[in-house]
């Protein structure tokens, strides 16, 4: 699974609101949506982010490890 846990962080730490980072990429208000559900989006957009925070994916996005992967 992917969590955007880290680009609430990035964006706190720079005092971005996220209307301000959705403006800025001129991302829709659906995207910013699916951030805050830790759904898809695309890597373009993720792109965007990394360019306009100016920081590594690493401050945007991380990934958790499945239970069920474990399992196997």
């Amino acid at each position: 699974m992917i969590s955007y846990a880290p680009l609430i962080t990035t964006l706190h730490k720079q005092k971005i609101s996220k209307k301000e980072l959705q403006n800025s990429i001129k991302a829709s208000s659906a995207t910013i949506a699916k951030i805050g559900k830790d759904e898809y989006i695309s890597m373009k957009v993720i792109d965007d982010i990394c360019n306009y925070l100016d920081c590594s994916i690493e401050e945007v996005i991380s990934h958790i490890k499945n239970a069920k992967d474990d399992a196997e």
